[in-house]
């Protein structure tokens, strides 16, 4: 991996970046506004591997995005080659019903600077835009919203964003280390099984200066400033001719090997 070439990629220069937390803070920040979150591959039939050097192509090389385990697992790497102390954690995704998904549903990474421990995550679609500290019960403000990290039951902790007057669940996390290999049965869950929402739809977002923009295959959602916009896509060339324009996507990759 050529560290400068993929901190360029998000809009940095890689000699001002250190160890330290306001450079952390920086990066999670950045990746999101440039590297956007993206199930293509697998509607385009494109097996994803876990292999950091086929992330790396992908995102850096094609200019393109990914899904947790790509963006997550190739951040990962680019933390530790500046300096940091990295470590890949599964985690389980809340359903919305009051459950969770299996381990290994999501991918992120726990960040320790001076005995201090954060959660860094590039690969969730709209979480923080900053990392947060693994400090419990502590609320913690973001561009994004209130959040919290808070114990659970059989070791897990939990990833919680304030709604209203009550707590979301985003999901739930063990604090132990994982090699990315070990993700990958889950990997292929997500991008062949039916019952996988990553199957039944494409998606492309990315995080702007003042919102968020997202395509998927019914409409281009754009959230400016707290308001929200949205268009239809009524046939594959409006959605491709979007992706190119907002993503630089070329859907033309489709067919590459």
């Amino acid at each position: 991996m050529n560290k400068e070439k993929y901190i360029s990629r998000i809009g940095l220069d890689a000699a001002d970046l250190f160890a330290d937390l306001e450079t952390l803070r920086l990066l999670q920040r950045h990746h999101l506004m440039h590297v956007p979150f993206e199930n293509l591959d697998i509607h385009w039939k494109r097996p994803i591997i876990l292999d950091t050097v086929k992330f790396y192509e992908k995102i850096v090389g094609m200019r393109r995005g990914g899904f947790c385990y790509e963006l997550n697992g190739l951040f990962n790497e680019l933390l530790r080659k500046i300096g940091f102390t990295t470590r890949l954690v599964s985690a389980r995704v809340a359903d919305g019903k009051g459950g969770f998904g299996p381990e290994y549903d999501h991918a992120a990474v726990i960040v320790t600077i001076d005995e201090t421990e954060y959660l860094a995550d590039v690969g969730f679609g709209a979480f923080t835009v900053e990392p947060l500290g693994f400090v419990l019960d502590e609320e913690q403000l973001d561009e994004a919203g209130v959040f919290v990290i808070r114990r659970c039951k059989d070791g897990y902790y939990e990833a919680a964003k304030k709604d209203d007057e009550s707590w979301k669940s985003e999901y739930i996390f063990k604090q132990f280390g994982k090699d990315l290999s070990e993700f990958s049965e889950m990997c292929d869950f997500q991008q062949y099984s039916s019952e996988s929402h990553f199957t039944t739809g494409k998606v492309c977002s990315l995080l702007t200066e003042n919102g968020r923009k997202t395509l998927t295959d019914k409409n281009f959602i754009v959230t400016k400033n707290g308001e929200k916009t949205e268009t239809p896509i009524r046939s594959e060339a409006e959605f491709d001719r979007i992706l190119m324009r907002e993503f630089g996507i070329h859907s033309g990759q489709k067919h590459d090997r």
